[in-house]
């Protein structure tokens, strides 16, 4: 099998044979929805005046207001990295740009204990995204494995700013949650998010 060049090309064939990880679809938690603030509903409420055909379109005005939110929610308890580089092991394919990292630590310019990646899914297809954020994903934990960092649970969601899936990373098994939230029922996405950061 040919090793991936960055974790764009990554699929969860690779992921599943190359890092012997089970994958399996399942449930992840339940979760009561959290309504957001008048910040998010506002914004959404505009986005939907937006033509949003773009990629960097629907990451800026859908992905990034949901983040900021859940950044103000949690008193700013995470930090946000978007657009950052994250390599970690090159001749894996675990190398590239990473779409959102949120991590539970104070501001810093470099990336410290990752916990969710969020990955924007390409030409809307969340399929392929799977791959890819399951790939950041293995980054994260062998990352946060070399920092001594004792929680191994990585979360990942892959989104297009309208559909939103989510993932987790526990030990060596990926689980694929099978619900597709859509950004009109934004209290679960919500929820889901502050479930996990919190």
């Amino acid at each position: 099998m040919t090793n991936p060049t960055s974790y764009s090309a990554i699929t969860l064939d690779y992921v599943h044979e190359y890092f012997d990880l089970a994958i399996q679809m399942r449930d992840l938690f339940t979760v009561e929805p959290i309504t957001p603030g008048n910040f998010l509903q506002t914004a959404l409420q505009r986005a939907k005046n937006i033509t949003l055909f773009s990629e960097k379109a629907r990451s800026e005005f859908l992905i990034a207001p949901v983040l900021l939110e859940v950044h103000e929610y949690l008193h700013g308890g995470i930090n946000i990295y978007s657009g950052i580089r994250f390599d970690v092991s090159p001749e894996e394919g675990l190398q590239g740009i990473c779409d959102f990292i949120v991590s539970k630590s104070a501001p810093t310019p470099i990336v410290q204990a990752p916990l969710l990646l969020v990955v924007e899914a390409k030409k809307d297809n969340l399929d392929k995204g799977l791959g890819q954020c399951a790939g950041e994903m293995v980054a994260a934990q062998r990352f946060n494995q070399t920092k001594n960092i004792s929680d191994n649970s990585i979360y990942g969601c892959v989104t297009n700013g309208e559909l939103w899936q989510f993932l987790s990373l526990q030990e060596k098994i990926i689980s694929i949650d099978p619900h597709r939230l859509y950004i009109e029922n934004i209290d679960k996405i919500f929820g889901m998010l502050i479930k996990i950061l919190s």
